[in-house]
């Protein structure tokens, strides 16, 4: 079993600066943190791996189905007052950060809710703020945030997408895992995003076996 604070999520306050969205620190408390970590694949190239084309331990692999669960989805709808009931999710776990990772974006339309979980130990260069994501005031200008968040001891954030949502993060290359799990919409363009991350699971793993 892994333990979650979701008594923490629940007591969050949505903030709304620079757009309405959740940070939980320690939203994996450390003995649940430390299994997890040790649970992890080794991850040493870029890109977003869906859960099911890497090899996962058992408390990792107990933390992937937990937040795929009900009660995190309960959670999320009565923070932001949504009805998710209907929105397939999609997992993904991320290991490895290069100089072509951090660019201010905007989460794809097709994924109505983004979580992003930080599975990193405490280190230096995170208090040089390099890989902490920023929630930007706009497209143009990665210093001018109003949230930064370090991918450091088990934090949660959560936001529901938008044409505004801008993020991104300095420069970092190096070990950098985060999960992202998104509730999408279930209209075409989603279908055909979850249809790729299905196929490149496939790929993958044939990949793997070879």
């Amino acid at each position: 079993m892994i333990e979650l604070d979701y008594a923490g999520l629940a007591a969050t306050p949505v903030a709304t600066d620079p757009f309405p969205h959740v940070v939980v620190p320690g939203f994996v408390p450390p003995a649940s943190l430390h299994a997890v970590l040790a649970d992890l694949p080794s991850l040493g190239k870029r890109g977003s791996f869906p859960v099911d084309a890497v090899r996962l331990g058992p408390a990792a692999t107990a933390l992937m189905t937990a937040i795929e669960g009900p009660e995190l989805r309960a959670s999320i709808e009565r923070l932001f007052g949504l009805d998710l009931h209907d929105s397939p999710t999609m997992v993904t776990l991320r290991g490895w950060t290069s100089e072509r990772d951090g660019r201010i974006h905007c989460d794809s339309l097709a994924k109505r809710v983004t979580v992003l979980l930080y599975l990193n130990r405490q280190t230096d260069a995170w208090t040089r703020q390099e890989g902490c994501l920023r929630l930007l005031r706009g497209p143009n200008d990665l210093e001018d945030f109003a949230v930064e968040v370090p991918p450091v001891n088990g934090t949660l954030l959560v936001f529901p997408n938008g044409p505004t949502t801008w993020h991104g993060h300095r420069t970092f290359v190096g070990q950098r895992y985060g999960v992202q799990l998104n509730y999408m919409t279930t209209d075409d363009k989603a279908r055909s995003e979850m249809r790729r991350h299905r196929i490149s699971a496939f790929v993958k793993r044939l990949t793997r076996a070879a």
